[in-house]
């Protein structure tokens, strides 16, 4: 998605203007559609005409049309989102208050308007325009004195970082030099991982080489992560994943990313992270139910008591008509962050999405238990017995 301008006032009202550049982009901007909405795109429209002999016959035209949004149709298979509206700007061929349905095409920019961008929706358009966002693969390509950190999308490789330091020759009898300049070459590596990867989205870091390079140095990392006490590289030791590839130069990646290794492992990394989200509270749930909660209100009650670790909701949830009840979900989600928690947005479109939506859509991993919740319930239940 590209974002072509953003005029937003103070009070969070005002307009966007993006361009949709691939077919996931349409569910983003599914999700950002809201009924009340007013959407500014190119259309066709059928019009019929009259000659000066009265004969009438109808054309199609392509125009600007302005809709006050009232239903938004996504097909997701063929990723089509038709959009079903009044007319409420003047236009010489459709007339106001007029209905019109507008089919969002890739490549074709379009403006929304709001009356009030909620964090939810800007932090959509963020991570819809930010390719890094979609990165779920890392990659460090190296070879002795030149490596490159990458992120891989769907459609793009970027260069994150470029490495590079003279390594003096092994001498006889003397590896000293050779091997310092080594370890401050592994080490800066290592920096730019830690900078330019975000372990959050990135599912998996491949290290690609010639020859021992790549053991020699994830060997180095982790020893060093483990004297340092590195939290961040240590945690996500499962990530990385070893390939050969011809040199340290960015365009050996592709041969790393053909090795069947890596392909059956990648399949798997989209939505890895809430499909171990949504595991983590099932085994929380059986295990230690009073720190396991699921359904609005108990999650709201849990969040009163900054007991939140983790938020699980569905993005099904901001697409709610009712505004009262969207901007309860949307305050939520602020306000578990606010507390230092972490907020997992599971799709609907994903099997965990589906997951989520059984247990309501919303659920959460508590600190620590909140017991007083659950003997609630339990005297609750009492009385109505």
């Amino acid at each position: 998605m590209k974002l072509v301008r953003k005029d937003l006032e103070k009070d969070n009202a005002g307009q966007v203007t993006l361009i949709p550049e691939e077919p996931e982009d349409m569910w983003h901007t599914y999700n950002l559609l809201q009924v009340g909405d007013s959407l500014r795109a190119s259309t066709i429209r059928k019009v019929q005409t009259e000659s000066s002999t009265g004969s009438v016959g109808s054309n199609r035209i392509r125009t600007t049309l302005t809709l006050c949004v009232e239903t938004i149709d996504f097909d997701s298979q063929a990723c089509q989102l038709r959009v079903k509206g009044t007319n409420i700007q003047e236009n010489e061929y459709v007339k106001m208050g007029a209905y019109h349905t507008i089919e969002l095409e890739p490549n074709r920019q379009f403006t929304l308007a709001k009356k009030q961008w909620d964090s939810v929706v800007l932090e959509r358009i963020e991570q819809a325009c930010d390719p890094a966002w979609s990165a779920d693969v890392a990659a460090v390509v190296m070879q002795e004195g030149l490596a490159h950190v990458c992120l891989v999308t769907p459609s793009m490789t970027l260069t994150r970082a470029k490495v590079e330091v003279n390594i003096p020759r092994k001498r006889k009898g003397n590896c000293s030099q050779h091997d310092r300049a080594l370890e401050r070459f592994y080490e800066q590596v290592v920096q730019a991982i830690q900078r330019h990867i975000n372990f959050e989205v990135v599912k998996c870091v491949l290290v690609a080489s010639p020859g021992f390079v790549r053991e020699q140095f994830c060997d180095y990392m982790f020893q060093q992560a483990i004297k340092t006490d590195n939290k961040l590289l240590l945690e996500n030791r499962s990530k990385f994943l070893q390939v050969h590839s011809s040199s340290g130069h960015k365009y050996a990646l592709k041969e790393a990313l053909c090795d069947p290794a890596v392909t059956s492992r990648l399949s798997d990394t989209k939505a890895a992270g809430e499909v171990k989200a949504l595991d983590d509270f099932y085994k929380m749930l059986q295990h230690e139910p009073d720190r396991a909660f699921y359904g609005l209100k108990h999650v709201e009650k849990a969040n009163e008591a900054m007991a939140i670790d983790t938020l699980l909701i569905s993005d099904e949830l901001f697409r709610h008509q009712d505004v009262a009840t969207r901007a309860r979900y949307v305050k939520l989600v602020d306000s578990v962050r606010e507390n230092m928690g972490t907020v997992r947005i599971f799709s609907s479109l994903h099997v965990s999405g589906e997951q989520l939506g059984q247990l309501t859509g919303v659920a959460a991993i508590l600190r620590f238990p909140v017991a007083e919740l659950s003997d609630q319930e339990d005297e609750s239940s009492s009385e109505e017995d």
